[in-house]
C-alpha cells in the first residue's frame, strides 16, 4: 500500500523564513500557461481579431476573479458562520480556503468587464479562454497533492493505487482524489476542448462544453474525495462541491443546444 510522500510543502525557501509554497508556485504556472497557450492561439488565428497584447489585460482580469471569487466562494459556500463572526479572517488567505465555484464565479464577472471594455460579446470571450483553463485547474490539483490535502475516501487496501494520507490522522487507505481530479477536469478536460475549440463553432458552444466537461467530471470525482469534515455529505447524500457543479451541468447542456441554433461567429 502507498504512503503519500510527505513534500514540503515550501518548493523554494528564502533567507529570513520566507519562502514560495508549492501551492502558490502551482498558481502561477497556470497563470503562465494560460498566457502561453492564448499567445499561441491568437498567433494562429484562432480565433480571429484578437491581439497578443490583450493577453496581459486579460490576464490581470483574470488573476483578480480567481482570487477575489474563490476566497469569497469559500467563504460563503463553505464557512459563513465562522466568517460572518470573525470578518477579518476573511483577509488570512494565507491559511487557506479557496473554492473553485466562487472564482469561476469571480472570473465570469471579470469577463464580462473585460468583453465589455474590449466591444466583445460575453461568449466570445469566454469561448477563447475555456480552453485555457483546464491545465491551471491540473496544476492546482497537483498542488492540492503535493500539500496532501483533500485527500480521498476510504478504500479497499487491495486497490494498487490506495494510499495512506499522515494528515488524515487515521491511517486508512484512501483514494488519491486529487489525482483523479487532475487527470479528468484538468488533462481530459484540456483534450477535448483544445480539439473542439480547433475549428470555428457557433458563439458559446465551446463555454458550454467546458461547463458540461468540468461540471460532469467534478461531479464523479467526488465520489472519491471526502467530503468536508465540517460540511459532510447534504442533499441526496452528495458533497457541497457535486450540488455546485449540478446547475454547471444544467446551463451548460441548455447553452450548448441553444447556440447550436446559432451561426458560427454569431
Amino acid at each position: 500500500m502507498l504512503v503519500h510522500p510527505q513534500f514540503d510543502p515550501v518548493a523554494i525557501s528564502i533567507y529570513g523564513g520566507f519562502g514560495v509554497h508549492w501551492y502558490g508556485l502551482m498558481y502561477l504556472i497556470g497563470f503562465v500557461l494560460f498566457v502561453m497557450l492564448g499567445r499561441w492561439r491568437i498567433r494562429r488565428g484562432n480565433p480571429p481579431a484578437w491581439r497578443t497584447s490583450e493577453m496581459d489585460d486579460l490576464l490581470f482580469y483574470g488573476v483578480m476573479g480567481v482570487i477575489l471569487g474563490g476566497r469569497l466562494g469559500y467563504v460563503l459556500f463553505y464557512k459563513p458562520a465562522f466568517y460572518f463572526a470573525n470578518p477579518i479572517d476573511i483577509l488570512k488567505v494565507w491559511e487557506g480556503g479557496m473554492a473553485f465555484h466562487g472564482g469561476f464565479l469571480g472570473v465570469l464577472v471579470a469577463m464580462a468587464l473585460f468583453a465589455r471594455k474590449t466591444n466583445r460579446s460575453f461568449f466570445q470571450v469566454t469561448d477563447f479562454i475555456a480552453p485555457l483553463v483546464p491545465l491551471g485547474l491540473a496544476a492546482g490539483r497537483l498542488g492540492n497533492f503535493i500539500n496532501g490535502e483533500l485527500w480521498g475516501r476510504v478504500t479497499d487496501a487491495a486497490m494498487p493505487w490506495a494510499m495512506i494520507f499522515p494528515q488524515s490522522q487515521d491511517g486508512l487507505p484512501r483514494h488519491p482524489s486529487q489525482l483523479y481530479q487532475f487527470a479528468l477536469e484538468g488533462v481530459l478536460l484540456f483534450v477535448i476542448l483544445w480539439g473542439f475549440s480547433a475549428k470555428p463553432r457557433p458563439t458559446g458552444q465551446i463555454s458550454a462544453l467546458f461547463l458540461i466537461g468540468y461540471g460532469g467530471f467534478r461531479f464523479v470525482a467526488e465520489f472519491a474525495r471526502e467530503p468536508d469534515d465540517f460540511l459532510g455529505l447534504l442533499a441526496m447524500n452528495l458533497s457541497m462541491g457535486q450540488l455546485l457543479c449540478l446547475p454547471m451541468i444544467l446551463f451548460g447542456i441548455a447553452l450548448f443546444f441553444w447556440s447550436s441554433t446559432k451561426k458560427q461567429g454569431v
